[in-house]
């Protein structure tokens, strides 16, 4: 799946990835390739994929099309 994780002012990192891991507000969330679409909140935590660790304060999370969209505060 691509995977972007953005800022207000700048892209954080960008990438095609198998797996991600999400700190979501009711528990960490695994998504993989072909996941359902939602949108979540993230709280504080590490987003992981197999490629990239991401620490974050909070955000949302995005799925569509096998395309995740993160819009965090780091």
């Amino acid at each position: 799946m691509q995977v972007s994780i953005l800022e207000p002012k700048k892209i954080v990192w960008e990438g095609q990835v198998r797996e991600v891991r999400l700190p979501a507000q009711d528990g960490e969330v695994c998504v993989l390739d072909f996941h359902q679409p939602f949108l979540i909140r993230l709280r504080k935590g590490v987003v992981r994929t197999d490629k990239q660790r991401t620490p974050i304060k909070d955000g949302i999370a995005f799925l569509r099309s096998n395309n995740l969209i993160l819009f965090v505060e780091i």
